[in-house]
């Protein structure tokens, strides 16, 4: 299930691109198989593990090239061991709410874009988001375990990659459907995973993400404006 349109990238066969922040790597494993050469990034340890070895099985079945995956570590974006100008795309999904000094780690991500590159980045929607934290205190406790610091409007995403320099191109929202499994969630308790209602929903997104019915498409494309969970800005460093 991604979240980014990649067909809104330009990746070309042979471009670096970073993930970081790249979770279970479903945004990295779709940018090599569109022949991008990937480095994925991510601050938990199980992540990067997992996004390894999913890797090396990719390479196995053949669906992608060696080249294609560069590497998988362990890092925090706000203080990343790479040169200027090193990439030639940034994806950064559902990580920004997380991060106490986000300036700094987009300050981080616009050093590291090539002249022309482009940076995605992704977070929770500003209401639905806002919902969630009405309903559960641990939900955004920032002393929790993945706890969420801020909620972002469009206008202060926007404005903080314009400062950092990137020029700003485009937005949307995604995963509709995904928002009420959330509030669920955090009605319950985020951690209980085993609630009737919470399972119930969970079973109806899986059988969603798995055999993609057309209505649910549809569902999905006139209820994100409004209902997506999440907010996708895509941003290009200049030229000059």
């Amino acid at each position: 299930m991604l979240t980014v349109r990649f067909d809104r990238l330009g990746i070309k066969p042979g471009d670096l691109l970073l993930d970081a922040g790249v979770g279970f790597g479903r945004h990295a494993f779709e940018a090599a198989r569109r022949g991008a050469r990937v480095v994925a990034l991510d601050y938990a340890e199980d992540e990067v593990r997992i996004t390894r070895n999913t890797f090396g099985a990719m390479l196995e079945a053949g669906e992608i090239t060696r080249d294609k995956f560069v590497a998988s570590l362990q890092g925090d974006a706000t203080r990343l061991p790479f040169d200027d100008e090193s990439f030639d795309h940034i994806v950064t999904s559902e990580v920004l709410e997380h991060i106490q000094d986000d300036v700094s780690a987009i300050a981080e991500f616009t050093r590291l874009l090539k002249p022309g590159g482009s940076l995605t980045v992704t977070v929770p929607t500003w209401w639905p988001e806002k919902i969630n934290w009405m309903l559960s205190d641990e939900y955004h406790a920032p002393k929790s375990v993945g706890g969420h610091v801020r909620i972002y409007s469009a206008t202060e995403l926007k404005a903080k990659l314009s400062a950092a320099g990137l020029g700003v191109n485009g937005s949307h929202h995604a995963h509709a459907l995904h928002s009420p499994y959330w509030w669920l969630k955090c009605a319950v308790g985020p951690t209980n995973n085993d609630h009737p209602l919470v399972t119930r929903y969970r079973k109806f997104l899986e059988w969603d993400i798995v055999k993609q019915p057309k209505s649910m498409k549809v569902a999905e494309r006139v209820l994100s404006p409004m209902l997506g969970k999440s907010l996708i800005v895509y941003s290009r460093k200049p030229l000059t």
